[in-house]
């Protein structure tokens, strides 16, 4: 089978829809939906169950994932590996950060590596299920990214990664003080799409939290945190942000707590790769990437 159809077929299992699955792999929805109907004609057969919401796979298909996933991983450590091959040393390494921490942990490091002979740090930037569908795909060496202090919001196959934790922060709902003397019956907020880690957060934990009958007015969505932060700043709404990246805005009393919006919510830091790695540097920045860091 084509490495690119396993992609594919991975992306909409992890994604739940083909639309989320078509911005994961950058291809317009109509030419994906179309390649997933060029693959299952080519197999004769249905690959998945349109029927569910979120889409899943046909019945006759699900014994086969596991295998799907392993020949992903598979690929992704071949291309790992040729790629060391032209590149000399093989002294660089990809890295991809949930969009908040690349503006927030990546630099430090980076800083690690490249004081450590890394000739190149490629650092990419996505919500957490792109990280991890890179990571899974052999797109990238390492990924960090969020996860929920108690695992309940994990993501499969993220259990099957190594693992560790680098630190902590703290997911606060934030706006211009203007907005304090808003309603707290109704509430105008920044909302993170249902289909992302953050959106799963606020909408199956943090807002189940609020007081009875309170009312969500949702101004605006958006996956990118740093989006939301400005929103926030420009007054739109109550943005949930991380306060590693609002440190700034909250220390000059541009963004405040809203405290009608319910609890903050610790979030920790995941350095993640897949096991057994096949270049003997990635070890080494492995042993590098994992000490703590400061939020």
């Amino acid at each position: 089978m084509n490495h690119d159809w396993i992609d594919d077929i991975l992306a909409v299992i992890d994604a739940g829809s083909f639309a989320a699955a078509s911005a994961r792999r950058n291809i317009p929805q109509s030419a994906f939906t179309r390649r997933i109907r060029s693959i299952e004609a080519t197999l004769g057969a249905d690959i998945f169950d349109r029927r569910r919401k979120p889409v899943s796979l046909a019945a006759a298909m699900r014994p086969h994932e596991p295998e799907l996933r392993r020949l992903a991983a598979e690929m992704g450590n071949l291309r790992q590996t040729l790629r060391a091959a032209t590149e000399g040393s093989g002294r660089a390494l990809t890295l991809t950060c949930q969009h908040a921490l690349t503006a927030t942990i990546s630099p430090a490091l980076v800083r690690r590596l490249t004081g450590h002979g890394w000739d190149s740090v490629r650092v990419r930037s996505g919500n957490r299920g792109e990280c991890l569908l890179q990571l899974i795909s052999g797109e990238t060496d390492n990924v960090v990214t969020y996860d929920d202090d108690d695992g309940s919001l994990e993501i499969p196959p993220y259990n099957a990664l190594d693992s560790i934790t680098l630190g902590t922060d703290l997911l606060i709902p934030l706006c211009q003080p203007g907005l304090l003397s808003a309603s707290p019956e109704r509430l105008p907020v920044i909302a993170y799409p249902p289909d992302v880690f953050l959106g799963r957060l606020l909408e199956q934990r943090l807002w189940r939290q609020l007081p009875a009958g309170t009312h969500l007015d949702k101004r605006a969505e958006t996956a990118l945190t740093l989006a939301a932060q400005r929103y926030a700043l420009d007054g739109i709404g109550i943005a949930w942000l991380p306060r590693s990246l609002a440190a700034e805005d909250i220390a000059a009393g541009r963004l405040v707590r809203a405290p009608a919006a319910g609890p903050d919510c610790p979030l920790l830091i995941r350095l993640l790769r897949l096991p057994h790695p096949q270049r003997r540097v990635l070890e080494q920045a492995w042993s590098l990437l994992q000490a703590p860091v400061v939020t």
